[in-house]
């Protein structure tokens, strides 16, 4: 009886321990669950609160410009092609027979890729009806902006006609006369910068690729000679012209002519060729840093203080500037001489305003 007896409480002891475990893993899974819950409404109440933010309109008319701004630039990328078609459209600064030529928008690429939804080379053909008629060809593509870049962009009718201006845009017979904003005074105040560019893989805190210099001298550490050095066989030729227009606020207003036409050119040479990054140009204003994305701000363009004020934004607001970078004008020998000039778009326009960059008499 008492082994019978022994036996008895040791299996009820084990069910006991089973029992136990059972509410404790129960406990603990009801636990996870409440805290994963918990997380989940977390995330959603910072997401609505970032929302919030997003929406609220700010005070300050320089921000507000600037939001303005990026919220065109997203608008583009979510319109219908047709609306965005009729924007190009409102857009047209000149055409005949064989040229239309639009003022592109800031933030509008011309080219297709990954997350690109609207682009320009997509909506030509409802572009060439709204402007002839139901069975107008598609306009072609002659050359190409940045899809940060502003101004003058030409079309051609006719695939014909959009040879033989690639081909003057190649053997460069096509003038082309940019605006850009600045950091700091060239010196001197014209002149030309004919430095090679190359691309190169930038280590950072993730790799990426920039286009940097390459040039073929440098000064000899022993005595401050001139020495000729190996070129860089993967490197460009790269020439440019540029001239001072205006000064003020630590800034200037520099009208550049790019001779070649590398990638990142204009924004290359000034950056790194004569020490005065484009305004809002935040890639080429540290070599080793990538352009700022979400947390990384050491990456952006530090402005002078008399710019800020002059601007009324705060140095942590500056990674919302957009590039101030211009196709002012282009000439096209196409029979006769065409001269084509758009206006700066109207950010453009209330920055030099706002830096006291006087242009009027230009």
């Amino acid at each position: 009886m008492a082994a019978s007896g022994g036996g008895g409480l040791r299996r009820c002891a084990a069910g006991l321990g089973r029992a136990v475990r059972t509410v404790c893993s129960s406990g603990r899974a009801a636990a996870a669950l409440r805290a994963e819950d918990l997380a989940e409404r977390l995330r959603r109440s910072e997401e609505e609160e970032e929302e919030k933010k997003k929406r609220e309109i700010p005070k300050d008319p320089a921000q507000r410009r600037v939001r303005e701004l990026a919220m065109l630039s997203k608008q583009l990328q979510q319109v219908h092609p047709n609306v965005l078609a009729k924007v190009l459209k409102q857009g047209t600064v000149y055409q005949n027979e064989e040229i239309v030529v639009i003022n592109k928008p800031y933030g509008l690429p011309v080219h297709g890729g990954p997350g690109i939804k609207n682009c320009i080379s997509d909506v030509l053909p409802i572009l060439a009806k709204m402007l002839e008629n139901a069975k107008a060809e598609p306009l072609h593509l002659c050359h190409r902006l940045d899809k940060e870049t502003t101004g003058v962009m030409v079309l051609a009718r006719s695939k014909e006609a959009a040879e033989r201006i690639r081909l003057l845009f190649k053997t460069r017979q096509v003038e082309k006369v940019y605006w850009a904003i600045s950091l700091g005074d060239p010196d001197p105040a014209e002149g030309i910068v004919e430095i090679p560019i190359v691309e190169k893989e930038v280590r950072s805190h993730q790799p990426h690729y920039k286009m940097t210099l390459a040039p073929n001298y440098r000064l000899s550490p022993e005595d401050g000679e001139v020495v000729k050095i190996r070129k860089n066989r993967n490197a460009e030729s790269a020439v440019t012209r540029y001239r001072l227009l205006a000064s003020a606020s630590a800034c200037s207003l520099l009208e550049l002519q790019p001779i070649t036409g590398v990638k990142h050119q204009l924004r290359v040479h000034l950056a790194y060729g004569l020490g005065c990054p484009i305004l809002g140009d935040h890639k080429y204003s540290h070599w080793s840093k990538l352009a700022p994305q979400g947390r990384f701000l050491s990456s952006l363009q530090k402005l002078p203080k008399i710019t800020l004020k002059r601007l009324k934004l705060e140095q942590s607001k500056a990674r919302h500037l957009p590039i101030h970078l211009h196709a002012h004008r282009l000439s096209l020998p196409l029979g006769k001489q065409i001269d084509l000039v758009c206006k700066p778009p109207l950010f453009f326009q209330k920055t030099l305003k706002k830096l006291e960059l006087d242009i009027a008499n230009d």
